[in-house]
């Protein structure tokens, strides 16, 4: 892509979602996720492959379909009560789809189908855009909504969390196993969000972080699929010694940093006398780790099979930058004693 297209469209996407951060009014904030999603089509399309086509055209439909029930709640909400405030929805029913909208902008369980589907059909770079900065502008609207009914938050988060494990267990593509693992992160988000706003914005970061550095490695390996992974020892050996510790803190084992999200949350969840909620998430959390160690299992324990008639793989090196990949994968393992720090941060 021409470079001067690709920083138009960068800035677009940073311009959208700065705008939806910026705007206290329905309408700003619903042209912010507008122009999010117009600036990331040309980049989801750009190989011209059938897939990628099919990913984008999906993509757009159901980005489109989100908006218009967004506006169409926004619009309902200042007929009923007369004010376009974001922070001042009093009345549950648009509320309640405002909620449901931004819940299938990002990929909320039960309206999830699209991601898995979106993911699958797009290049790792852009699919690390999708699971990441692509959430940004949607989690900042629910985080300033007031929940109304507090259950549909818990059903949506349990449903993604359970959804997310169940859904993955099957899988071979990586791609669809991080779209699977995005459903259940996002769940645990949603979960905390009305009871610890800055919980929710604890595990945004660490998911983030981790994320990142599971999409930087298999870019760098270049895996999409579980089978490819036993091939990351010849090209990278420290870092294939490393990717299964990331993948279990995404997992969220102690004492990497993906178990303090999961540990404050379910302690808050706790206090809230949510203890069956709390144990259903931590059961559902199994699922997510049972398909994190299968990729586990495959990085270290399997390998490649060696054909002699051509050139393999592995050989040959590659020209990636390294420098954000070292980052995100020392934070993804390390961060787990400075939870007190971060917590009192957050809490500012």
């Amino acid at each position: 892509m021409n470079p001067y297209i690709l920083t138009t469209l960068l800035f677009g996407l940073g311009l959208g979602t700065t705008i939806t951060f910026a705007s206290s009014h329905w309408l700003l904030a619903w042209m912010g996720l507008e122009l999010n999603t117009l600036a990331i089509i040309p980049l989801m399309a750009q190989l011209h492959h059938p897939r990628a086509v099919e990913a984008t055209t999906k993509y757009f439909l159901i980005q489109a379909a989100a908006a218009a029930t967004l506006l169409f709640a926004s619009i309902t909400n200042a007929w009923l009560t007369g004010q376009w405030e974001i922070q001042q929805l009093s009345h549950p029913l648009p509320t309640t789809m405002i909620t449901l909208a931004l819940a299938l902008k990002i990929g909320l369980a039960p309206l999830h189908a699209w991601l898995p589907e979106v993911l699958q059909g797009l290049d790792l770079t852009t699919g690390l855009i999708l699971s990441t900065w692509q959430k940004l502008a949607p989690f900042a609207l629910l985080m300033q909504i007031q929940p109304i009914n507090p259950n549909l938050l818990i059903f949506l988060g349990l449903t993604s969390t359970l959804i997310g494990g169940w859904g993955g267990l099957n899988q071979t593509q990586l791609r669809k196993i991080l779209a699977y693992s995005s459903i259940a992160h996002l769940g645990w988000m949603i979960l905390i969000l009305q009871f610890s706003p800055q919980l929710t914005l604890l595990t945004l970061m660490a998911y983030f972080i981790m994320t990142a550095s599971t999409f930087l490695i298999f870019k760098i390996n270049n895996s999409t699929n579980i089978n490819m992974l036993a091939t990351s020892w010849a090209k990278t050996p420290a870092l294939a010694a490393l990717t299964p510790l990331i993948l279990l803190s995404l997992g969220g084992l102690p004492p990497l940093t993906g178990f303090m999200p999961k540990w404050l949350i379910l302690q808050e969840l706790t206090k809230q006398d949510l203890a069956p909620t709390a144990t259903l998430a931590a059961l559902t959390a199994l699922l997510s780790l049972y398909f994190y160690l299968r990729l586990s299992y495959a990085i270290t324990l399997t390998i490649s099979s060696n054909t002699l008639t051509a050139t393999a793989p592995w050989r040959f090196t590659s020209i990636q930058t390294s420098l954000p990949l070292a980052t995100t994968t020392s934070l993804s393992l390390c961060l787990l004693p400075l939870t007190p720090a971060m917590m009192a941060i957050l809490t500012i």
